[in-house]
């Protein structure tokens, strides 16, 4: 590749540039990334969520441009935080964030610099994941970055070094398959990592001063055919990866949170030292993050025996906030089809649509009391009737999302905020929404915030309906609202966009899918014959209760003949059918 421009180094104006071509290559790729997905649901929406993500931060650099590369990143780092949607925009947000921290202090950076500035958003990446799963955006990432140190140690032209930043993320994207079985089966590989390249092919269009074509103009302008490599179908998402692993593969089973408040000479008379303490408590466990000030040690660990890393805390001072959950109990497949895209303009530049911009729903405009209550409840939902089953459970505030779009971690924060209540529970309710409630976390600092990690809607009315109100202590709501969560059993029926086959499951475009935690189950041409055998499926091991909630397309006769299915076959069963309005998913059924 003739490479055009030769950078030694990068100021603000020049990173701007970069920005705002890898945004419009990824914008003209949203409807490829966004159907690249190893389900055949018509929900792919991994490009949606990054391209919203990058607009957010995009927006912000519009409104302070400025020549020192650290301030413009840092300007992008918050817009990308605050835009952050889906698992693949908190990812992307993440990366960025370290590439920021990196260089805060720059007002240009050299090849070196920028290399370790792209390691840094990798390391910081990979601590935002509780349990990252190789083959996805985060290994693209991570020996993207890899190579780009390497060959900081030969080049000191930028543009050169992107170059080859750019040829091995194309490299690794290509061996996601080898990592991720799931992938391999499909044929596919992993759709975040595609996302990334092509933003790494827009810096790359940038600083090469090559005239930047819309990318969807090309047959396949992106990745390995912009290197002569076999364009291969790209599919899945980082998050429809990480729902392939099983409850066997955490070595570490405990995820464990606790503060420490430090007791001077309480260690045998010896200060606290951050690094010592941290390369003491690898050895327990991995998903390592300690953070220390003068007073105070937050420690996040996921260890098989958490005793143990407290026993050793323990010898520096008092110990508090102390969490506790069994990751092999709450594991379960991180369902994989969640959203369709929705359109939103691009008019001279990056703009978000008004449909974006009013995703919190009406109910987001409530005032905040004066008088603060102990607890308060936001969920996320779509459809009519599932936004009424919420209200009438006590949920303070609605976000319109989950099936149909992904709110940002913006939309948390507001819809938080408008909660008149000392402590609030986020319930997600879509397993591509829990990355950014957990990233509203470190935005709201005037109440306490706490997510359940329901990943569907019925996990989420159960974990409603057991919601005290005027529980003092934060452990009663948060262990009874886990606890219900992992009970519930989830299935969706929606129809397959085209023929593949999956898990032994042959499918045909048109059919109707039967998915059941992730894992489809059934396909047919009649979608009572699916609705049938998913939840045969689903009630084999027993059920006391079936929730059944109708579509915006489901037909009435249809829902009653499914009622009286379940009430002949299951007689011992509860059964409630509720109008939930949804769209995409015809049904969706929850088992207590």
């Amino acid at each position: 590749m003739d490479l055009g421009k030769r950078f030694s180094r990068l100021t603000g104006a020049d990173f701007i540039r970069m920005v705002f071509t890898a945004a419009r290559y990824l914008h003209d790729n949203v409807n490829r990334v966004n159907a690249l997905n190893v389900f055949p649901v018509p929900d792919g929406d991994t490009g949606t969520n990054m391209n919203l993500t990058m607009t957010s931060g995009v927006e912000e650099l519009r409104k302070k441009q400025t020549d020192h590369i650290g301030h413009a990143a840092e300007t992008l780092s918050k817009g990308l935080l605050m835009g952050a949607r889906g698992n693949s925009g908190v990812i992307l947000s993440q990366l960025f964030r370290g590439f920021a921290k990196s260089v805060q202090s720059c007002e240009e950076i050299n090849a070196q610099q920028f290399a370790a500035a792209l390691q840094q958003g990798v390391d910081t990446a990979y601590k935002a994941v509780v349990k990252p799963v190789e083959g996805t955006i985060l290994t693209v990432a991570k020996e993207a970055a890899k190579h780009a140190i390497q060959q900081a140690r030969r080049t000191s032209d930028v543009t050169e070094l992107m170059e080859e930043t750019f040829a091995a993320g194309n490299q690794s994207l290509a061996r996601t398959p080898d990592l991720l079985p799931v992938l391999k089966q499909v044929g596919v590989v992993d759709a975040g990592g595609q996302g990334l390249m092509f933003i790494y092919e827009g810096f790359l269009a940038a600083l090469s001063g090559k005239a930047v074509e819309a990318a969807s103009s090309h047959a396949f302008t992106g990745s390995a055919a912009a290197h002569g490599e076999a364009a291969v179908p790209h599919a899945s998402s980082g998050r429809s990866a990480q729902a392939q692993m099983s409850a066997e593969d955490i070595e570490f089973g405990y995820c464990t949170e606790f503060m420490v408040k430090l007791v001077p000479g309480k260690h045998k008379g010896a200060a606290f030292e951050e690094t010592a303490f941290r390369t003491a408590l690898s050895k327990f466990g991995d998903s390592l993050l300690v953070v220390a000030d003068d007073e105070l040690v937050k420690i996040h660990i996921h260890a098989e025996y958490p005793g143990e890393v407290m026993n050793y805390a323990m010898q520096y001072g008092d110990l508090t906030k102390i969490k506790i959950e069994n990751m092999r109990e709450q594991h379960s497949h991180i369902v994989t089809h969640d959203d369709e895209a929705y359109a939103h303009a691009w008019n001279g530049g990056l703009e978000q649509s008004s449909q974006i911009q009013g995703m919190t729903g009406a109910s987001a405009a409530t005032p905040v009391k004066d008088a603060l209550k102990p607890n308060g409840m936001v969920a996320v939902a779509i459809g009519e009737g599932i936004s009424k089953i919420f209200s009438s459970l006590g949920v303070d505030e609605i976000i319109s999302g989950g099936q149909t779009m992904n709110p940002s971690t913006e939309d948390i924060v507001k819809a938080v905020r408008n909660v008149g209540a000392k402590r609030v529970y986020v319930l997600p309710n879509n397993s591509n929404i829990v990355l950014a409630a957990e990233q509203a976390k470190e935005l709201v600092d005037d109440k306490e915030l706490i997510v359940i990690p329901s990943k569907t809607i019925p996990q989420g009315i159960a974990a409603a309906l057991s919601f005290q109100a005027a529980a003092e202590e934060e452990a009663v709501n948060t262990e009874a609202m886990n606890r219900v969560v992992r009970q519930v059993k989830s299935g969706q029926v929606t129809n397959a966009v085209r023929d593949t086959s999956i898990d032994g499951v042959d499918i045909k475009e048109g059919d109707f899918l039967g998915i059941m935690d992730g894992k489809i189950v059934a396909s047919c041409p009649e979608i009572g014959e699916t609705c049938r055998k998913l939840l045969d499926c689903m009630l084999a091991e027993g059920g006391d209760l079936v929730t059944v909630l109708s579509g915006s397309d489901a037909a009435e006769e249809e829902t009653d003949a499914l009622e009286a299915y379940l009430t002949g076959a299951y007689p011992d069963t509860e059964v409630e059918v509720h109008q939930g309005g949804q769209p995409v998913y015809a049904y969706l059924f929850g088992v207590e």
